[in-house]
Formats: structure tokens, C-alpha cells, sequence
């Protein structure tokens, strides 16, 4: 018999957006809007999220751009099931889709799906990335799962965001800063013109996040991107912080 899981029903993007998700677990946060906000695609594109939970990321997505098709991928049936109620109770039905599946899943579990490989012109991802071996993580099992990270997390999760992706498409993620390395290691089998973005939490902070894009199948180099101060000093929300994580505005990358 299944269990019922208590939940609660909470706005983002300044009430843009009403989302239903567990009361205890993983709850969505600034990690999912800053993914959505530094992924930009024109309107008729196919977008992928992987590990969606309650679909925060890609519903943001879907909200900031008219006409993009959204596949939502989650290996927790019951947050797949919270996402695909978020997707009409925000009116974005008809443009998301929603599949209950593990990243690591078969290519032919993905294609009975109906999710084919060089199908995305995007995806964005928000992996699960504490290292168990050195960080303290949660007794919840959900919430675990969507945060403890094992040693081929970002090896699995990049290559199927390879295989989604179309020539040229376009990867978007979101990893602690201090794993910066470990990305840049695995992103060169697939993908290049890595651009890294870091988050600070206030000023003369460390970085507490790094956004990264990729692009599939080329050789040009790396660049460092200025970064994005979510506070300042006396601890109130950025005016560019406020405009994306309350507005909904796009992050822009310098150059890009």
C-alpha cells in the first residue's frame, strides 16, 4: 500500500510559479532558479532536465521562454508525478513532458520512453554532489538521494546528457565550487567552450557554486565568467540576485 507523503504547496519566482513538493526531503531552492536562469534556448527548442524532483528547474524554464518543449527526466515516481501536476497547475501542460526514469537507465528504457538520443538542443542538470566519503549527509533517504553523489555521478550524468544532446547542443549544470576540477575532467570526453560562472554567497566570499555550459562536440577553450553575488555585505539580496531568483530574469553570460 502506498504512502502517503505530506506536502505543501509553495510560490517561486515571487508567486510566478506555485509548486507542490514533499514537506520533508529535498525542497527546491536557489540551485533550481539559478539553473533555469543561466539556461537560455530560443522558443520551438527541446529542452531536457535531468534528476527534475518536482520539476522546479524546468517549469522555470518553460515560464521564461514562449514555445519551448521541456522533457523533465526523475527516478522518484512520486516526485515525477508532483512534477507532472506542477506542469498544469501552472498552464505548461501542453509544453511538458515528464518520464520517471533513472540517469542511468538503458538507451532502450530511455527510447521506450519516448526520449531518443540527439533529440535536445539542451539540458540542464542539477546532480546529486556531496561526496559521502567527506560531507555529512542525510539520514532521509529521499533527500539523500538527491544530494549524495557516488564516484561516477557526474561520468553517468554527462554522458547522457551527450547522448540527448544534438550536434552542438548545449549542456547547462550546476555543482559545488570546490568540484570544479572533477567537471572539467569529465566534460572534455563530450563537450567544450566550457564557460564557468561562480556563485558567491556575499562579497569577498569564496564561491559557493559554479554554473557551468558546455557545448557539445567542439575544441574551444575554457573562459572564466564574472561572477554572481546572491547578497551583500549588510545581507540583503543583490539587485541581480533579486531579478532572477524573484524575477525570473535570464543570468547573462558575459560574451556569450
Amino acid at each position: 500500500m502506498a504512502v502517503e507523503v505530506e506536502t505543501t504547496e509553495d510560490a517561486v519566482l515571487g508567486g510566478q510559479l506555485t509548486l507542490r513538493q514533499p514537506k520533508r526531503g529535498h525542497r527546491v531552492g536557489h540551485d533550481a532558479i539559478l539553473l533555469a536562469a543561466a539556461t537560455d534556448a530560443p522558443p520551438g527548442e527541446h529542452a531536457v532536465e535531468l534528476g527534475a524532483g518536482v520539476g522546479a528547474a524546468g517549469l522555470v524554464l518553460a515560464k521564461r521562454i514562449n514555445d519551448l518543449r521541456v522533457t523533465l527526466i526523475e527516478i522518484d515516481a512520486h516526485l515525477a508525478a508532483l512534477a507532472e501536476e506542477n506542469a498544469a497547475r501552472n498552464g505548461l501542460a501542453g509544453r511538458v513532458r515528464i518520464a520517471a526514469l533513472d540517469v542511468a537507465a538503458s538507451e532502450r528504457e530511455f527510447s521506450n520512453a519516448g526520449v531518443d538520443p540527439g533529440t535536445a538542443a539542451r539540458v540542464l542538470m542539477n546532480p546529486p554532489f556531496n561526496d559521502p566519503a567527506r560531507q555529512n549527509v542525510s539520514p532521509d533517504p529521499k533527500r539523500r538521494l538527491a544530494h549524495a553523489a557516488s564516484a561516477d555521478t557526474l561520468t553517468q550524468w554527462l554522458g547522457r546528457a551527450a547522448w540527448l544532446l544534438a550536434p552542438s547542443g548545449v549542456l547547462t549544470l550546476i555543482w559545488r565550487a570546490d568540484g570544479l576540477a572533477d567537471v572539467l575532467s569529465v566534460a572534455r570526453a563530450d563537450f567544450g567552450g566550457i564557460a564557468v560562472l561562480p556563485i558567491y554567497p556575499r562579497p569577498n566570499a569564496a564561491a559557493i557554486r559554479i554554473l557551468v555550459r558546455a557545448i557539445k562536440g567542439t575544441r574551444a577553450p575554457i573562459a572564466l565568467m564574472p561572477g554572481l553575488t546572491l547578497n551583500d555585505a549588510g545581507g540583503r539580496p543583490t539587485a541581480e540576485a533579486e531579478a532572477i531568483l524573484r524575477g525570473g530574469a535570464a543570468l547573462r553570460w558575459q560574451g556569450g
